[in-house]
């Protein structure tokens, strides 16, 4: 038990020749300086021939040391090499329409884009309905001299049902599908140029600082009414749950409104210094509010509904007509009057500029988003819709193939 019997396997006898007859000092004899160079460089020749070793007997095999396949080394290193791919964001509309007689009105909304593909907007007195996924073109209505021109157009949740303002207080809803009017709404007493449905409650806004819910399905349609504003509200818009009304004024006044009391404003917010048209609720942050002030604000402000904070304020440069949040992805777009007449594209939450989208030559008065919501189309003063595939394809025309071929850009297709 007292003795070590060396494993001859494991042993390189020689080296261990080597090492006793000649790699060993012999005693009493100096050693030779060398320089520090020189040292360094039989170090590396030493360790490069593999000559670093001190035993002279070994005891146990040492264990193999496992080599690494050549394809692990290229998959360790090919991350490095591989680039995320940005989504390309063309800067020119796909398509533009010729929209005559369009009424050059920041306070009036009079394009919508409904759940079943088929887009509405008003030309002065007579409404049109644009399907989307044919092309063709409809006239739904031409109101009376006397009772218009139309102020506003919003489409029900079921895409069907469409509302309509006019300029003499009244509000009419039509089946767009059989051209057909359902009923006439009163309650105003001037013009109505904002409408914001949820569910059987459409809730309109008007010239007159009043904003009234009137439920559609029975005789007495008014149901509540909100006082807070002082000037005509020309911007509504209720929250995804249905729980949270916001208004826009111009009074510069945001009023954030619970559903279940119209008494009393649940946050009013001072802060723009112009009309508050473009409001828009974020579809991935329910708490999360974005409003946009008219010529003289030009800020877009970033809100908390539950507190009433204002989270970020950005200069836009140019009045603020309306916002569209991306439902793919953190992204929020806005359209531009004075001067570049532009669309700007917004990350969120650092709010950088991620594209600006040009072409219309007038402001940009509206905006509606397409049921997939990757499909955007703007009305302007220059009296043209144009539609911009700004928010990216949707996940079934990614999985569809062959992919359709764009239509020329010069290409331009009257809506009368």
């Amino acid at each position: 038990l007292d003795r070590f019997i060396p494993n001859r396997s494991a042993m390189d006898f020689d080296y261990a020749h080597f090492a006793l007859m000649e790699g060993r000092k012999v005693e009493g004899k100096e050693q030779v300086s060398s320089s520090p160079s020189r040292e360094a460089y039989n170090k590396q020749l030493a360790e490069t021939m593999n000559l670093n070793r001190t035993r002279i007997l070994a005891f146990r095999n040492k264990p193999q040391v496992p080599v690494k396949p050549y394809s692990a080394s290229l998959l360790h290193q090919q991350p490095k090499s591989v680039k995320p791919q940005r989504r390309h964001i063309p800067q020119t509309s796909e398509r533009t329409l010729d929209a005559p007689d369009l009424v050059d009105d920041f306070y009036l909304n009079l394009l919508d884009w409904g759940s079943a593909n088929v887009l509405a907007i008003a030309l002065d007195h007579t409404v049109y309905l644009w399907d989307a996924s044919s092309g063709s073109t409809s006239e739904l209505v031409t109101i009376d001299e006397e009772k218009g021109p139309v102020t506003s157009v919003n489409f029900a949740l079921d895409g069907r049902n469409l509302a309509v303002g006019l300029n003499n207080s009244e509000v009419q809803i039509w089946d767009s599908e059989a051209s057909r009017k359902l009923r006439t709404l009163k309650g105003h007493h001037s013009r109505v140029g904002s409408l914001a449905w949820n569910n059987h409650v459409l809730t309109t806004g008007g010239l007159d600082g009043q904003i009234i819910d009137n439920d559609v399905r029975i005789r007495s349609h008014v149901v509540g009414t909100y006082r807070g504003h002082s000037q005509e509200v020309c911007g509504l818009k209720w929250s995804g749950s249905g729980q949270h009304l916001a208004s826009g004024g111009n009074d510069n006044v945001v009023h954030v409104w619970d559903r279940c009391s119209t008494t009393q404003w649940l946050h009013r917010l001072e802060e723009h210094t112009a009309a508050v048209k473009a409001l828009a609720w974020c579809p991935f942050q329910s708490s999360l509010l974005a409003t946009g002030g008219g010529g003289g604000d030009r800020t877009i402000k970033l809100w908390n509904n539950r507190t009433g904070a204002c989270l970020n304020s950005i200069d836009t440069g140019s009045q603020v007509s309306s916002l569209l949040w991306s439902k793919n992805e953190r992204e929020l777009l806005s359209s531009h009057g004075f001067t570049q007449n532009q669309l700007t594209l917004w990350k969120y939450p650092s709010m950088v500029k991620m594209a600006e989208l040009t072409g219309h030559t007038s402001r940009v008065l509206y905006m509606a988003q397409s049921p997939d919501g990757c499909t955007v189309a703007s009305a302007a003063g220059d009296e043209t819709l144009r539609f911009w595939n700004v928010f990216g394809v949707p996940d079934t025309a990614k999985k569809s193939a062959p992919k359709p071929v764009a239509e020329p850009f010069s290409h331009v297709n009257r809506i009368r």
